[in-house]
């Protein structure tokens, strides 16, 4: 993108939207490691959402949605971790497993292309049980990408097994009007996320993260198979009652990363105006924001909802190296914002603001490690009968 794109409005967002694509320092492929750790330490609890499902006679196909897969290999690794399981609960019971279908889903400007990259060889299909569990280097499904906003519509009606989707769902589908317009209430002043802003800005992000939500769950009751299939939903959460204190991902947007782009406007790069009009559209709910809705759509039973601590996004090789642990920060903001930030100030610009947050939190290395940990929402959800 050249030096002069604006993201001109909230209806550009699903347009650019994406985690950074390709397989370079900064990329989303390249700074997941602390999503599949924490993924990994949740895979009990998916296992146990997933004992939940009906296998008593063979479903063709069985069909397994991740949302919001973005373009490294955790998502092929969670879709496994599925597909395995329900391979050994059929084995379990004696019967000949069904061909399964996987379905990765995300934005229309996801890297589909590094993600099928990725993808291991289809496995035959005329191998035993036994050999289809143990082919760790080939995939036992049938794999296809879907482009599209997990706020509406995206499969036929009672066509999909089992819905995931991990660390997704706090990104919202815009930044709320109000929080954009200057002579609102809610205007964002000063500020480029939630984190510490006005309750009357916490709660437009709040009202906005419930109108998804909504939208989600609706989508979802429709898609859903009507009996047996289940959902196992992970996003960034807080332990805060007050929707101004984000938590992690407060640290990680509103504190170094927010006193970058303050750094720019007092070297006069950018205006205050530029920075204003630029907020990251994510919000980490409360359980009893998320509970909220759930109950008040009134088409899902939960079966588990609860806040798992996930631990630090940061993964570095030497803890004592605070230069490292920056460039860690930096590069994580960058692997999630990057690209709205390119279309918002350029990429010269991007560059020295990501410049400043390295360096900014190479300073407070030793901090950073001890204070930036993550808390999410685990929800299992099954259709109400």
């Amino acid at each position: 993108m050249g030096d002069n794109v604006v993201v001109s409005s909230n209806m550009e967002l699903e347009r650019l939207l994406s985690m950074k694509g390709g397989k370079g320092e900064a990329s989303y492929a390249n700074n997941s490691q602390a999503q599949a750790i924490h993924a990994k330490s949740m895979f009990h609890l998916l296992k146990e959402a997933l004992d939940g499902i009906e296998v008593d006679a063979p479903k063709i196909p069985f069909v397994v949605v991740d949302l919001g897969c973005s373009c490294g290999s955790n998502t092929i690794n969670v879709v496994d971790v599925i597909i395995k399981h329900i391979m050994k609960r059929y084995e379990a019971l004696g019967l000949n497993p069904p061909e399964f279908s996987a379905f990765f889903s995300d934005l229309p400007s996801n890297d589909f292309n590094t993600l099928f990259q990725l993808l291991p060889p289809l496995a035959n299909y005329g191998v035993s049980m036994e050999e289809c569990l143990a082919a760790d280097n080939h995939r036992s499904y049938f794999a296809a990408g879907v482009p599209g906003s997990f706020y509406r519509r995206l499969f036929p009606a009672r066509s999909v097994d089992v819905f995931h989707s991990a660390f997704s769902l706090h990104w919202l589908s815009q930044v709320p009007e109000s929080v954009e317009e200057k002579r609102s209430i809610a205007y964002n002043k000063g500020r480029v996320f939630i984190h510490g802003a006005s309750d009357i800005t916490a709660n437009a992000y709040k009202k906005q993260f419930q109108t998804d939500l909504a939208g989600f769950l609706s989508s979802r009751s429709v898609e859903m198979k009507s009996k047996g299939s289940i959902m196992f939903l992970v996003c960034l959460g807080r332990t805060s009652v007050d929707p101004t204190d984000q938590g992690g991902a407060g640290l990680l947007f509103g504190t170094h990363f927010q006193d970058a782009w303050d750094d720019l406007v007092q070297e006069g790069l950018i205006s205050n105006e530029k920075r204003d009009s630029f907020n990251i559209p994510v919000y980490a709910p409360s359980l009893q924001d998320f509970k909220e809705v759930v109950e008040a759509d009134g088409s899902f039973s939960i079966n588990k909802l609860e806040v798992f601590k996930g631990g630090s996004p940061l993964v570095v090789n030497q803890p004592d190296d605070a230069s490292e642990v920056g460039k860690a920060l930096a590069n994580s903001c960058r692997s999630v914002s990057g690209v709205l930030v390119d279309a918002h100030i350029g990429d010269k610009l991007s560059e020295e603001l990501f410049l400043r947050v390295e360096k900014r939190a190479t300073n407070h290395g030793k901090e950073l490690l001890e204070k930036l940990q993550f808390f999410h929402i685990v929800a299992s959800l099954s259709l109400v009968q």
